[in-house]
């Protein structure tokens, strides 16, 4: 009993916690450096660093959501619910950055 103090259990196995950590920061990175190569090879896209840490602080700011909430919620129903509403927050945050897709009223 002692040896399972601290241990995960159930569906929480720490194979799929750390594999699904392994994707969502490693997506989280892919994401970020995507512009960094788009400029090598299209003088469309040029970004600053400034952009670079803006999208850095969301990109961070949404995994430590996601993570945040699958620690919070047991259920998996809980979890995408909570996943599906960061992402689209994200989204949202993201179109607004880029050309105010919802707020833009005529200015």
């Amino acid at each position: 009993m002692a040896a399972d103090i601290g241990t995960n259990t159930g569906n929480r196995d720490g194979r799929g916690v750390k594999r699904w950590r392994i994707v969502i920061w490693g997506a989280a990175a892919a994401l970020w450096l995507l512009p960094l190569v788009a400029m090598r090879f299209d003088s469309g896209v040029n970004w600053s660093a400034g952009d670079f840490v803006v999208f850095g602080v969301l990109l961070l700011a949404t995994c430590s959501a996601l993570e945040l909430a699958r620690a919070l919620f047991r259920s998996r129903r809980a979890q995408l619910g909570a996943g599906i509403a960061v992402v689209l927050g994200f989204l949202w945050v993201w179109a607004e950055l880029a050309v105010g897709v919802f707020t833009n009223w005529g200015s």
